[in-house]
């Protein structure tokens, strides 16, 4: 059962605890869950084993934290909305381009942990999953189960992430090479959701 995470009781402690996130998140998505080091970790946040295990519980207290931070900062930065879900998904590959760490170690959840089914308990999916449903009662979404519809844009916006099987992209490569890219995702995605 994962640990839940010890909240700093001061702007001192948020700063240390945030430290250790950002360097575990190096770390982890570098190494993944048996291959990082807590050594590491707190050498790079300038903290130590005690601050770390008081506000995490454990290595892998630390690996779902660090999961939940992520995952809840790259939802803040795309929202979702129904009504532009091909943007949405070139929004979703821009964010790869940017944080290429958090599909790194979602392929880590994949590998180490969960090696089937959804890589996460519960999410801001049920929005989105609700959205969906109601776009297509109204007509203006395909029809089909709406989790594998999402899951294929999603997938579709991941194509050359960090979690590519094929090509994993950069963001030092050409801008026409990456608007090339936006330009078919947003096509694709749009085409894939005509009614």
């Amino acid at each position: 059962m994962p640990v839940t995470a010890v909240k700093p009781a001061t702007k001192k402690g948020a700063a240390t605890s945030r430290r250790i996130l950002d360097a575990a998140a190096a770390e982890f998505a570098e190494f993944g869950i048996a291959g990082a080091r807590v050594e590491r970790i707190t050498a790079a946040a300038q903290t130590n084993k005690a601050q770390l295990y008081g506000y995490f519980g454990s290595k892998d207290g630390l690996f779902d934290a660090v999961i939940a931070d992520r995952v809840t900062s790259t939802t803040a930065a795309i929202p979702f909305d129904v009504e532009r879900i091909p943007e949405w998904a070139v929004q979703v590959y821009d964010e790869n381009l940017r944080h290429p760490e958090l599909t790194r170690l979602i392929a880590w959840v994949r590998l180490e942990r969960r090696r089937s089914g959804t890589w996460f308990d519960g999410s801001d999916h049920d929005a989105k999953l609700a959205a969906i449903t109601e776009a297509q009662a109204e007509g203006r979404i395909r029809q089909g189960d709406p989790f594998t519809l999402l899951t294929m844009i999603i997938s579709m916006a991941s194509t050359w992430s960090a979690a590519s099987e094929v090509y994993t992209a950069t963001a030092d490569e050409p801008e026409s090479v990456h608007e090339s890219r936006r330009t078919l995702l947003r096509e694709s995605v749009a085409r894939l959701l005509a009614p």
